[in-house]
């Protein structure tokens, strides 16, 4: 039985037309996009499964077109890659040297990045920063941490993890008015390929937690402050989702507890730690 069989109920619901359209459909593209997206991060496409776009549409119940436009922009997310004479491949997992290069590259831009936002009062983006994550705490709270309210699911809950992850930096490199940083940093999609390296983090609590840190020393317009939370965020970042890279040992334990379910005790620590006061240093 295929691994994609009963998604395209999902796509056909969300789209709201005919899923056996020929026509071009910008949401249902959109839709198909973000459920192969999905599959891929969570593993129910592993990493150097061949696809196809006829198979893909088939399983999707759609037609070719939006599963061409779908594939055609996961290549360009670096998350699938054609594979001749016909199809696409999805991509390996990062290899530890790939994570560290990443990392190098990232502690290159953002330290810096946060540092000079933090010394701008005119564009310092730390109340946008507080804002995102004490909404992404309210919904962290509402679930327990587990991705468990409102039907939600582990796959769920880790592409809100992404999502928010990357919403919280991109926040950060826009408000230094630097395009060409920002392209940079866009062209690595350093939050997919991270997040494909589950259970780097995996309820969060880290995460948001260094989020917290990092938004608050901006917020107070305190830039050594921002650039060292930021050092140590990605740092940690590093330790967090080393275990999980291609060519990891088998066996071997994320670092700082990384694997497994945290306790409830700590993911109640975390949503009340580091209270980011959006008014701090203004």
């Amino acid at each position: 039985m295929s691994v994609l069989t009963g998604v395209g109920a999902d796509v056909a619901s969300a789209s709201g037309k005919d899923v056996e359209m020929t026509g071009r459909d910008t949401a249902a593209e959109s839709t198909v996009y973000a459920r192969i997206r999905s599959m891929i991060l969570d593993g129910t496409v592993p990493p150097g499964e061949r696809i196809t776009i006829d198979r893909m549409a088939r399983e999707l119940g759609v037609s070719q077109t939006p599963v061409r436009e779908a594939m055609q922009r996961l290549e360009g997310d670096r998350l699938v890659r054609t594979r001749h004479p016909r199809g696409y491949a999805t991509t390996p997992l990062l290899s530890r040297r790939d994570l560290e290069m990443m990392i190098e590259m990232r502690l290159l831009l953002e330290p810096w990045a946060a540092k000079v936002v933090a010394a701008d009062r005119g564009s310092n983006p730390g109340r946008a920063l507080c804002e995102e994550i004490n909404a992404f705490r309210d919904g962290l709270g509402a679930s327990d941490g587990k991705g468990a309210s409102d039907g939600k699911g582990a796959s769920d809950w880790k592409q809100e993890l992404s999502q928010h992850d990357t919403r919280f930096h991109t926040r950060i490199l826009e408000a230094t008015g630097n395009s060409f940083l920002l392209d940079a940093y866009r062209q690595m999609h350093p939050h997919l390929h991270l997040f494909r390296l589950f259970p780097g983090d995996p309820h969060g609590t880290d995460t948001v937690s260094e989020h917290a840190e990092i938004a608050q020393a901006i917020a107070d317009c305190d830039p050594q402050a921002a650039e060292a939370a930021m050092r140590t965020h990605i740092l940690r970042a590093l330790e967090r989702f080393s275990a999980s890279t291609a060519d990891a040992a088998p066996g071997q334990e994320p670092a700082d507890g990384a694997s497994g379910r945290e306790p409830a005790a700590a993911r109640s620590h975390v949503l009340g730690a580091g209270a980011c006061e959006p008014d701090g240093g203004s």
